[in-house]
């Protein structure tokens, strides 16, 4: 069973998607939230394995409702998806540098949503390859800053590859065959990658490899 926590401050759209949640078999809300701060209190209670997060409330937003999820060790397994209203903009990519595992708009097809939540749930990233093209375009093209790049000497070669890969969209099944190894080996990879970067899922390992420059937005991307 997936568990959801509503973090919205619009009570039919927390009503519409309960609604649309609670129908399927493999999905229970256990909690609904009309703010940022109330949100995170229920997520300590709960301990979700979704959040599901509104990015403009009172009291507390979205962003940094995420950044206190995302630092409180107790909620490690807590996947927090952005809900917004305009698509992807500056506050979904601070919210995804903030811990988010990915963002939706909340005019989505019921049946996307759905799949968002148990993607989400597994751990993988909501970031597909054309929300990936469009991060790069609109926001990670200006110049990585000189600290963002701490982290690429405690990879190996090809952990800096396989971040690379992952940034650029691929999933472990498109690395392996990239890459020519097994789907388990660059599993493993992407996984040692995230536990040196300290990043709680996919989505992280993206922002970090176009932060740092491994990745560029022609393409590049920096070996070692």
């Amino acid at each position: 069973m997936i568990r959801v926590l509503l973090v919205d401050d619009q009570t039919l759209i927390r009503a519409g998607f309960r609604a649309l949640l609670d129908a399927e078999d493999d999905i229970e809300v256990v909690d609904e939230a009309a703010d940022g701060e109330q949100g995170v209190a229920l997520a300590v209670r709960h301990v979700p394995d979704v959040a599901l997060v509104d990015i403009q409330m009172p009291v507390l937003d979205g962003i940094e409702g995420t950044r206190q999820i995302a630092a409180d060790g107790r909620l490690a397994g807590v996947h927090v998806v952005i809900l917004t209203n305009y698509g992807l903009d500056e506050y979904v990519f601070n919210a995804l540098r903030a811990g988010a595992s990915g963002f939706l708009v909340k005019d989505t097809e019921p049946a996307d949503l759905l799949q968002a939540v148990r993607v989400a749930a597994r751990g993988d990233a909501l970031l597909s390859p054309s929300i990936t093209r469009r991060l790069i375009s609109e926001f990670v093209s200006r110049p990585p800053d000189g600290s963002s790049g701490a982290g690429l000497e405690i990879l190996t070669n090809r952990e800096r590859e396989v971040v690379a890969l992952v940034a650029r969209g691929l999933s472990n099944e498109e690395i392996a065959a990239y890459m020519v190894i097994s789907p388990t080996t660059a599993k493993t990879h992407v996984s040692r990658a995230m536990t040196k970067l300290h990043a709680r899922d996919r989505a992280q390992l993206v922002v970090f490899a176009y932060e740092s420059g491994l990745v560029t937005p022609r393409g590049a991307a920096r070996g070692g």
